[in-house]
């Protein structure tokens, strides 16, 4: 089953028209640092959340860019006992925010949140292709996805952000902490043997135990957990057919 939201976005609102923790959209570098200090102060970043054996369906997020502006964000529901895929939905439109460090969340928040909306399903945890707390204001797109769906939700991104870590061993499982001065705020995990580490780092409703073990669930051959390889190959098909 598929959803193909289009430039303007179906289901339950247009996402310009949503608002943020009771604001509406940041247009301004100023508006948006803001919102992410609200942001990080309504998340969850405590509790346990659920444990991997509790979650049945979780769902990648990702975006795809095209050098025009053109964007595409994908959502993918999977089963997490076979990987098998339940509900896809894609978003078509334009980055309407410019593009700064830190404030990456705010180019992709909208059309995230419409492909989030196209889903028929609600699922367990949410996976995007980016970070949480591992972030200069702990504020990173898996925080406001978490605050503003109220799904666990965590990033898993592919390179390294403004953190320090060493080397997680060789073996798939190990991993070594990330840290912003001297705070931990993820892991790097080594999905496969010998492989390069991918960055766990949760946003709100699960806390990094589980997030790492359902990382390592949703990763049994490749380096990238099939949420983000799902969505991204989903995001990327989309946005061919527009450039």
């Amino acid at each position: 089953m598929g959803t193909d939201t289009g430039a303007h976005g179906t289901g339950r609102g247009e996402p310009q028209g949503r608002t943020l923790t009771g604001h509406d959209w940041p247009t301004t570098e100023a508006e948006a640092v803001a919102v992410q200090e609200r942001v990080r102060a309504a998340a969850d970043t405590m509790g346990p959340g659920p444990a991997p054996e509790e979650v049945r369906t979780v769902a990648g997020v990702d975006v795809a860019y095209a050098d025009d502006g053109t964007l595409v964000a994908a959502a993918v529901v999977l089963e997490t006992a076979g990987l098998t895929v339940v509900e896809e939905s894609v978003h078509a439109g334009r980055a309407q925010f410019p593009y700064v460090p830190g404030l990456l969340a705010f180019r992709e928040l909208p059309s995230v949140m419409a492909a989030l909306d196209g889903l028929a399903h609600r699922p367990d945890v949410l996976v995007c292709d980016g970070y949480g707390i591992a972030h200069p204001r702990r504020a990173g797109l898996a925080v406001h996805l978490g605050v503003l769906t109220g799904i666990p939700c965590y990033g898993v991104a592919k390179t390294p952000f403004l953190f320090d870590y060493e080397q997680p061993g060789v073996d798939r499982g190990a991993t070594s902490p990330l840290t912003i001065d001297g705070e931990q705020v993820g892991c790097a995990l080594r999905t496969q043997d010998g492989v390069k580490p991918v960055f766990v780092s949760v946003g709100s409703g699960i806390g990094l135990p589980h997030a790492t073990a359902l990382t390592l669930r949703l990763a049994p051959a490749y380096r990238q957990p099939e949420t983000t390889r799902r969505a991204d190959r989903l995001g990327r098909a989309r946005l061919a057919t527009l450039t």
